[in-house]
């Protein structure tokens, strides 16, 4: 077993994700599986000081979905309602309703708290603690990832 050592530079991140890919698949109750678990603590305690989030806007959120899920303006009508609607809704001249929200959530599986959020909201605590990873902030910014089913069966 490797010592665990503090995660301190962005180097110090580098080498323990390297040393978490060697050890993924540890055997639980083996000493691998707790560096494992020792590290993954000390990596997401580093990436949430170095690099914090904020809240998605639930137009960001829509946003990442449809990019995620290969979906167009148009695959959003029946979510939404109108092409009128979904446009009003993506340029922030319409707000996210409850029918909408609810919509959202089912089948694109947006959290509600982020598309009902009031503007300029400031909740990100509890966010990470009731979704963690769920919209990873860096992915959305560069808007890839593989894409989706938006209606899963």
């Amino acid at each position: 077993m490797v010592s665990v050592k503090p995660i301190r530079t962005d180097e110090d991140l580098d080498r323990a994700l390297a040393r978490v890919d060697e050890i993924f698949h540890a055997e639980p109750g083996t000493p691998e599986a707790d560096e494992l678990e020792i590290l993954a603590s000390l990596i997401q305690v580093y990436e949430s000081e170095r690099y914090p989030t904020a809240t998605p806007t639930p137009i960001d959120a829509i946003e990442f979905e449809m990019d995620q899920c290969g979906l167009t303006r148009r695959d959003l009508i029946p979510l939404i309602g109108s092409g009128a609607k979904v446009s009003e809704v993506l340029s922030g001249k319409r707000g996210v309703t409850m029918a909408m929200a609810r919509a959202l959530n089912k089948h694109l599986r947006i959290p509600a708290e982020i598309l009902l959020q009031e503007p300029d909201a400031d909740f990100a605590p509890a966010f990470e603690e009731m979704y963690p990873g769920k919209f990873p902030l860096k992915a959305m910014a560069k808007r890839d990832g593989q894409a989706r089913r938006l209606f899963e069966e």
